[in-house]
C-alpha cells in the first residue's frame, strides 16, 4: 500500500482522484496517506461491503512530519 509517484511517497488506500490532484499542484509536502483500511475508499469497496461506507480523511504529510486534511470523504 505504499508507493512513489512524481517524487511523492502515496501510502494507504488513496483516491485516484487525489494523486491525481497532488501532482497537478505540486505542493511542497511529502505525499498523502490515508491511514487504516476504511471500508469505502479504493480496494475497500468490494462486494463483500455490501456498499457501505465510512467516512475518511487524505492527509496530506508535510515535509516536517506533520499533516493536514487534503480531502473530506464522508
Amino acid at each position: 500500500h505504499t508507493a512513489r509517484v512524481g517524487g511523492y511517497a502515496v501510502e494507504g488506500h488513496v483516491p485516484v482522484r487525489e494523486i491525481q490532484r497532488l501532482l497537478r499542484e505540486q505542493p511542497k509536502a511529502i505525499g498523502l496517506t490515508v491511514p487504516g483500511m476504511v471500508v469505502g475508499s479504493p480496494g475497500m469497496d468490494g462486494p463483500v461491503y455490501k456498499g457501505r461506507k465510512n467516512p475518511y480523511e487524505v492527509l496530506l504529510v508535510q515535509p516536517n512530519g506533520e499533516t493536514s486534511v487534503y480531502q473530506k470523504y464522508l
